[in-house]
């Protein structure tokens, strides 16, 4: 298992690495390995790139990079607590999209876009703010929701999910239609539809994302420990109501952060960790890690097909991720009933 285990991680960062490059240098407006080169070795030394290639280094370093690297992060987010979710709620259709947290933060998102700050530093984390409560509130809601008879229900926890989702999702359409934001620019957004540029949103959001998966790391052991039972977490010791809380606060702000800048992104965290699950077994101490670089991946690699495909033109990554998803939750549920049979 551990060698299969290095295999994987090894697949996953030179994969990573590749659809970093390619995400950089593939677009509306392609750029040779060439001239990316030129531009980041004249910023590396200091000195002024050459006329002709001006325009590539604005590309680069105001779009391509800070977006690629948005995509990279909020992928992790979503990989690493889609696979929290799933363990901490033992349902391997627990994912931050299905369970309504993604739709709960794209509602904060919102309601945070439609108040007129004054642009400061406080004011800069407003919408991570906005989203990550919103989300803490809407996973309490399906968790309490989903329980019938005391016990988590997978049925229970889909309807649940579904229901908030729905109820997020119309909510969110209604404050757009009413508050004056840009109709197009905001449904493209709940849809994945980003439009990242420049280095702000990242400098504000990598910490809480970062702070979210190393948080979901560090509680990996105890989360194996909850497969097993409560009963049985509790005579190992291990306080099971506050591992639970602190880990929906962790995996709620990795997905509230990711979601407040990338738009609202679906099933990264349903089919990562599972697909990884089937390949290194549920070891939530390498499930985490490995479901981060996997989510970064797929969702780098989701943004690349979004720009290509219909350029110039782009599709929301949310799009991509979805046509790609429903038909494996669909198949996923379909084992999941096969196994009860």
């Amino acid at each position: 298992m551990k060698r299969t285990t290095s295999k994987i991680t090894i697949i996953l960062i030179l994969g990573l690495i590749a659809a970093v490059i390619l995400g950089v240098l593939l677009g509306s407006v392609p750029i040779s390995f060439h001239d990316m080169l030129m531009v980041i070795g004249c910023r590396l030394k200091g000195t002024d790139v050459p006329a002709e290639l001006r325009s590539t280094g604005t590309i680069l370093f105001m779009l391509r990079i800070p977006r690629t690297l948005m995509m990279l992060l909020a992928g992790a987010a979503l990989g690493s607590s889609g696979a929290s979710y799933q363990g901490l709620f033992r349902n391997p259709l627990a994912d931050p999209y299905l369970i309504g947290v993604s739709s709960g933060a794209g509602l904060g998102a919102i309601i945070a876009m439609s108040i007129p700050w004054q642009y400061n530093k406080v004011s800069a984390f407003m919408i991570p703010l906005f989203a990550f409560c919103f989300a803490l509130i809407t996973v309490f809601a399906v968790f309490n929701l989903g329980r019938m008879g005391g016990y988590l229900n997978i049925t229970g926890l889909l309807l649940a999910g579904v229901a908030v989702n729905a109820f997020a999702s119309a909510l969110s359409s209604v404050w757009i239609l009413f508050s004056g934001l840009e109709i197009k620019r905001s449904f493209s957004w709940m849809l994945g539809g980003s439009g990242i540029t420049g280095w702000d949103r990242i400098l504000f959001t990598a910490p809480l994302i970062l702070i979210g998966i190393i948080g979901q790391f560090r509680y990996s052991y105890p989360l194996n420990i909850l497969q097993f039972g409560e009963d049985q977490a509790i005579q190992l010791g291990i306080p099971v109501s506050k591992v639970r809380i602190r880990l929906i606060i962790f995996s709620t702000l990795a997905t509230s952060a990711a979601i407040a800048c990338t738009g609202v992104i679906g099933f990264v965290g349903l089919i990562v960790p599972h697909l990884l699950r089937i390949m290194i077994g549920s070891d939530y101490r390498r499930l985490v890690s490995l479901s981060a670089l996997g989510g970064a991946l797929m969702l780098t690699l989701s943004d690349i097909l979004a720009r290509i495909l219909l350029a110039p033109q782009e599709i929301p990554v949310g799009v991509i991720t979805a046509v790609t998803g429903a038909p494996f939750f669909l198949w996923i549920l379909n084992r999941s009933n096969q196994a009860k049979v």
